[in-house]
């Protein structure tokens, strides 16, 4: 079935797959939102992965204590490293082995950060692997991003040759280490530009599994705001779209459609690396969670006991 043909039967077998696509489901929060809230069993499944986001002005010592509650409620933390934060090889190492060590963390999201605006030692997510201090300090499973719809840091032509390159070397670092690696994208608010690369990535020889963002509910003003700051590429459109009509933009945007278009696709084509969802809570993390549950049928682990 070429791409073409699968969007248009799509919605008429929209929704069935999405269960299974989401079973699993990975979501994204601050130290400051964890804190908020007394017990995360009460809204997340039992071994939920977290990714902790780590944002300019976060103090280590709040994601160190965000890790070591995650670990300590059931849940696997991966904590953004992101380059640009690190001003020396001596602060990776430090960082990492508070991690592992306080926090029982074996996981990361290796990140470059905003290196327009920041500086740091590190000029790359890949130059911080290449220390070897993620082997080093028992981290066996790290998740680099992936660029569906291109990143203009990287490539300021708008081209892919930049994103294509880091693909390749990641996907060969994976081979000769023992790391566990996985591509995370940004969110995304249609299925097409990601079908089409992770095709065109598998291609090319890069075979790691890919976790595909995608917002939690939220009010349309702030998805826009989001995605214009973050750089979201063509999908872009779905929402301004979704504006020109007055009668939507009371109502919260869910990311159903695109949920529904992936997790038809992979169902239809087994053998895609495309592996399930990443939620960014950006309507709140209530929000994102309560839709995930009850998209996916999960229970948080506190009901599951």
């Amino acid at each position: 079935m070429t791409i073409l043909n699968f969007f248009k039967s799509a919605a008429a077998r929209r929704s069935a797959a999405v269960p299974a696509f989401l079973s699993g489901y990975s979501i994204e929060v601050m130290p400051k939102t964890a804190a908020e809230i007394d017990d995360l069993r009460t809204i997340l499944p039992a071994g939920t992965r977290v990714y902790i986001t780590h944002i300019k002005g976060t103090p280590e010592d709040d994601m160190v204590a965000c890790a070591r509650r995650l670990t300590d409620e059931g849940f696997t933390p991966m904590p953004h490293v992101p380059a640009a934060t690190l001003d020396s090889r001596e602060a990776l190492e430090t960082r990492l082995r508070r991690y592992a060590e306080e926090a029982g963390a074996r996981q990361a999201l290796v990140l470059s950060g905003d290196r327009l605006h920041e500086g740091g030692a590190f000029e790359s997510s890949m130059a911080m692997l290449e220390t070897g201090l993620f082997d080093k300090h028992g981290f066996n499973r790290l998740h680099v991003a992936g660029h569906p719809e291109g990143n203009r840091d990287i490539d300021p032509d708008g081209g892919t040759s930049g994103i294509d390159a880091a693909a390749r070397w990641k996907q060969d670092f994976s081979e000769r280490t023992e790391a566990e690696m996985g591509l995370v994208t940004q969110f995304v608010f249609a299925a097409e530009p990601v079908i089409d690369w992770a095709e065109r990535m598998r291609q090319s020889g890069v075979t790691l599994p890919i976790h595909v963002g995608v917002a939690g509910p939220a009010k349309l003003q702030t998805l826009l705001k989001y995605a214009i700051a973050c750089g979201v590429g063509p999908s872009l459109s779905v929402l301004q779209k979704r504006a020109k009509d007055v009668t939507r933009l009371v109502k919260p945007f869910e990311p159903t459609e695109v949920l529904s278009d992936l997790a038809d696709y992979c169902a239809d084509n087994p053998e895609t690396q495309i592996a399930g969802a990443h939620i960014f809570p950006l309507g709140g993390l209530h929000a994102a969670t309560d839709y995930a549950n009850r998209m996916s049928r999960s229970r948080p682990a506190a009901e599951s006991d």
